[in-house]
């Protein structure tokens, strides 16, 4: 990749290095922002990936004869880390935002739900149920003291402020199609959490959703984050998985690869992979650190990206409340991206969010095809598959930690027992679900709390 000269804060020298070589194990968004940020301290950072590319869940794919993101992404006004993020690297004026429209799926019905008038006209609920649900994502919005929701299992927070017939009518199809059956152990954090970033996302109250991109996507993000990495000084090691992590008598870490990479010394290393990957490949944790990693259940996901010749419907995100749908939503990008972007086309997205364990991971890519376009056909009467150019199929079986009850209280710390060995990942989001712009959060705050005193710097 030919890097460019950026009118950013990368043109100022960086501070003298403290000598230490840092291993940055992950190469998402996380290990990416973790870094750069370390790397404008003057740090000697050396950043790991499995994969041949940089980006992780942000990473990008050929679709057709489009390059686009594997996974839907959309930044909101409300993104600030993100955001500043984009303007620190010179993308600011590349950012795009759309007002867009949500739509529900429910009893074999489209009804849109993009505004005040729309939700209070919505068929499947009464007046004093859409008032209930309506007061349940106003209340939620407004929580501060959201740790006091991990003792409350999200069913019993909504039955208790929407009502039964609110509950099985929206809320629990949702949080099935969401989380499977894993929603009966999960935490009312989880919907706070959901609805504080979506509320948020409104200019006025309920009136708009405003959401926003990247020309180019995420590709342009990547590529502009891996640029400056390399003007930093960072080392860049991607399609090199990381096979075992081990201190040395000497008091070095030591990194083996599962490939043909020889073996890597470092000072300290910081791991943002999942946990299971952890448990696997960080031989001196304690049992107890170990176990604790290995408590945190997963949700998985199986993302069908569509190339269709013309856009589905008129809805950002359809919502998908009837049991028969194997799909937990539809995703329109291109009520978002300018076709001209997809080659006048249209790219939707069909995700599955299933446990890590869940058999859908085992299941043909002819299978999943067949499930899903089935049902777009009985959705979407004017849908014929000759409108598909390109379907392809992504699979992750750890993305999302679930946030069970009284979660926060029992992760380990970042700071692990193996000195000079820290564990900065997205199971460590506590106050919002997974999204770029709480991977980012996570990565600069660690580097303002367990990170500070070991990243002084002589100058």
């Amino acid at each position: 990749m030919n890097a460019q000269t950026l009118s950013t804060p990368n043109s100022t020298p960086a501070p003298a290095s403290d000598g230490k070589k840092w291993a940055i194990v992950g190469g998402g968004m996380l290990g990416l922002t973790l870094a750069m940020r370390m790397a404008k301290q003057g740090h000697d950072v050396t950043l790991i990936e499995a994969a041949p590319v940089l980006g992780g869940l942000a990473s990008v794919w050929n679709l057709g004869d489009i390059v686009w993101d594997r996974h839907y992404h959309v930044t909101l006004l409300s993104d600030s880390r993100l955001r500043n993020l984009i303007a620190e690297i010179g993308l600011e004026d590349k950012m795009k935002w759309v007002e867009t429209k949500t739509g529900f799926y429910t009893g074999g019905k489209f009804y849109s739900m993009s505004d005040t008038k729309e939700f209070l006209s919505f068929p499947p609920l009464n007046l004093i149920e859409k008032l209930r649900l309506g007061g349940t994502i106003f209340y939620a919005s407004k929580i501060k003291n959201w740790k006091r929701l991990e003792r409350i299992t999200v069913e019993k927070w909504l039955r208790r402020w929407s009502g039964n017939s609110v509950f099985e009518k929206i809320w629990e199809p949702l949080l099935k199609c969401k989380l499977g059956e894993a929603y009966k152990k999960t935490a009312a954090s989880f919907i706070w959490a959901h609805t504080s970033r979506m509320y948020k996302a409104r200019r006025t109250g309920l009136k708009k959703e405003m959401f926003g991109y990247v020309e180019g996507g995420y590709r342009t993000i990547i590529e502009r984050m891996e640029e400056q990495l390399q003007q930093l000084g960072v080392k860049i090691k991607a399609g090199c998985p990381t096979s075992k992590v081990e201190k040395g008598t000497d008091g070095q870490f030591t990194i083996e690869f599962a490939n043909d990479e020889p073996d890597a010394k470092f000072d300290r290393v910081i791991m943002t992979t999942p946990n299971a990957i952890l448990d696997r490949v960080c031989v001196d944790l304690s049992v107890e650190e170990k176990q604790k990693f290995s408590n945190v259940s997963y949700l998985g996901i199986v993302c069908a990206s569509l190339l269709l010749k013309k856009p589905l419907s008129v809805y950002y995100v359809t919502n998908l409340t009837d049991d028969w749908v194997p799909m937990t939503a539809v995703i329109e990008m291109t009520t978002i991206v300018d076709p001209q972007e997809l080659g006048g086309n249209s790219v939707v997205y069909l995700p599955k969010y299933v446990p890590a364990e869940h058999e859908m991971f085992e299941k043909s890519d002819e299978e999943v095809k067949e499930s899903f376009l089935s049902a777009l056909e009985r959705m979407y009467p004017e849908f014929t598959r000759d409108d598909v150019l390109a379907f392809e199929i992504s699979r992750v079986r750890n993305v999302m930690a679930i946030p069970t009850l009284r979660y926060s209280e029992s992760l380990p710390e970042m700071k692990s027992s193996v000195d000079g060995l820290y564990i900065v990942n997205s199971s460590y989001i506590l106050k919002g679900n997974l999204n770029v712009n709480e991977s980012i959060t996570i990565a600069e705050d660690a580097m303002e709390t367990v990170l500070k005193s070991e990243l002084q710097t002589t100058v």
